[in-house]
């Protein structure tokens, strides 16, 4: 087998390994991402970014979860793999767009370094087949919806990929652990949900602690982020900027006046990875 490198980043704490197509000859097969990503058994990391990809002169990257299942859009993932352009020097413009499976993404770098940046996330979807949704029809916000053995205030909405946003009085990453596997495959939701439980702290603030599809419990989450502020903001419940604070740190969300939703936060190189000959074997 041809050598193998990969590099790991980190948003708050929410980790992703970097196979790169270009400088590696690897089968992209759900089998071998999931070996990578154990964390006690492989490099560890709550999912893995392939790219780039150029298609007609544009970037690509796909995002895959823990357990080698694809993803639509990853918040963190956006701006890991953007400060990885700019490292290996595929990039130098303090500005570009980046494509993922969900749609074009737009990133700014705000410091020289790519350490942080901001990126314009689109509009969120309320409703139709981006969620999609099983047996519940039109918008779902506000609303009560059952799982496990009680009734949830909840939002559902896509930020590129699903989420449904609980609002709770109190969040832990207990009752994130306990409650997660049940709305993650909810009847309701035919290919699997992220979910966010939400504390309104003030109009400015949001604590939120996150399950996510394919993934489990992690540390933080560039779209759960963006989707609880979006929520809260849909429910009257906060302003047009909002700190949303999570076990791995926090991210500054805003919702201009069309309703885009602009992302800013960090991203930390954790180093550089070469696999074992045998590794896969």
């Amino acid at each position: 087998m041809n050598q193998i490198t990969l590099k790991k980043y980190h948003g708050l704490g929410n980790d992703y390994l970097v196979l790169d197509p270009i400088k590696n000859t690897l089968a992209l097969q759900s089998r071998n991402i999931e070996m990578l990503c154990r964390r006690n058994f492989g490099v560890g990391a709550d999912g893995l970014l392939y790219g780039p990809i150029w298609e007609n002169g544009k970037i690509k990257v796909r995002v895959f979860n823990s357990d080698g299942s694809e993803a639509e859009q990853s918040g963190n993932g956006v701006r890991i793999f953007a400060k990885y352009l700019l490292d290996e020097g595929y990039i130098r413009e303090r500005k570009f767009a980046l494509d993922m499976q969900a749609g074009r993404v737009e990133v700014e770098f705000l410091q020289e370094d790519g350490s942080i940046m901001r990126v314009n996330m689109g509009r969120p979807v309320y409703a139709g087949p981006q969620l999609p949704l099983n047996g519940l029809d039109g918008e779902v916000v506000n609303a009560h919806l059952r799982f496990w053995d009680n009734d949830y205030n909840t939002t559902c909405l896509s930020v590129g990929n699903p989420n449904c946003v609980i609002m709770m009085e109190e969040v832990t990453p207990q009752k994130a652990k306990s409650l997660g596997p049940y709305v993650e495959r909810s009847p309701y939701f035919p290919n699997r949900m992220n979910m966010q439980l939400c504390k309104v702290i003030d109009r400015n603030n949001l604590v939120i602690e996150i399950y996510e599809r394919g993934a489990g419990y992690t540390l933080a989450s560039g779209t759960g982020a963006c989707a609880a502020a979006a929520a809260a903001k849909r429910m009257g419940l906060v302003d047009e900027k909002v700190t949303v604070h999570m076990q791995g740190g926090d991210l500054t969300v805003e919702i201009d006046e069309t309703g885009s939703i602009y992302m800013t936060g960090s991203v930390k190189l954790v180093g550089t990875f070469t696999l074992a000959e045998h590794f896969f074997s």
